[in-house]
């Protein structure tokens, strides 16, 4: 039977077998019937595996940047500090800002945990994980990120970044998430960001001007906190 370990160990090879395959263009119908029940399988062993304490905080960044740059301090940080405030901490679970995040986490007493899969930049799950599963599909495990967690903290990162980022923002946008806190850390990196959403997109009817308001923008971790702790809606609310 395969446990997560030699599912991680298949690496990027088993993913071209997964999910490279299933976005590979038009396939005869047994094929796509037989990679759309493995999905529904992957949700199905996701939810049965995830014990996510609540609250929980997804956070967000990328894979490449070390623990000798400012970034990865400022995850750490953050991680430590929702922590001491009572969040679990959930990542992608891989290097990097993931693992600063998780890292802070399991430093300020708190429950940290990973989703994680195999990519080219992100080739091992960080050693500060409570709890992990890897998955195959990179849709699967981004519904895992969303699912758990009552808030989003975005920091510097790539495509798989910002992807994630917009896409939340969109989930708030269009109502299929509700009254869930954004927080965007890095200031000098994300500004350029809201530029182009305040001068672009809103004089052109893109966006409106209160969708700006959905992202907190800040450096100061325990202003992000605050952020969170004020913008979260109670339990109850939830369906």
């Amino acid at each position: 039977m395969q446990t997560d370990d030699t599912r991680e160990a298949w690496g990027v090879l088993h993913l071209e077998a997964t999910e490279q395959a299933f976005l590979a263009g038009r396939r005869k119908k047994q094929a796509d019937v037989e990679s759309a029940v493995a999905v529904f399988l992957e949700f199905l062993r996701g939810f049965e595996l995830l014990q996510v304490p609540d609250p929980c905080v997804s956070v967000f960044g990328s894979a490449r940047i070390g623990p000798d740059q400012p970034y990865y301090q400022m995850a750490r940080a953050l991680g430590r500090k929702l922590a001491e405030a009572g969040f679990a901490v959930m990542t992608g679970g891989g290097t990097g800002l993931m693992e600063a995040a998780n890292r802070g986490a399991r430093e300020g007493g708190g429950f940290s945990m990973g989703c994680s899969i195999a990519l080219p930049a992100e080739q091992r799950r960080n050693e500060f994980l409570d709890s992990f599963v890897h998955f195959d599909h990179f849709f699967v495990r981004k519904v895992m990120l969303v699912k758990y967690s009552r808030a989003f903290v975005v920091m510097p990162g790539g495509f798989g970044t910002v992807d994630e980022a917009f896409e939340i923002a969109t989930l708030i946008q269009t109502g299929k998430l509700t009254r869930f806190p954004i927080v965007a850390m890095g200031v000098a990196f994300w500004e350029p960001v809201r530029q182009l959403l305040r001068e672009t997109m809103v004089p052109q009817g893109l966006i409106d001007e209160v969708d700006l308001q959905l992202v907190k923008l800040t450096d100061d971790v325990q202003e992000a906190v605050d952020w969170i702790q004020t913008g979260i809606k109670p339990l109850a609310e939830y369906p």
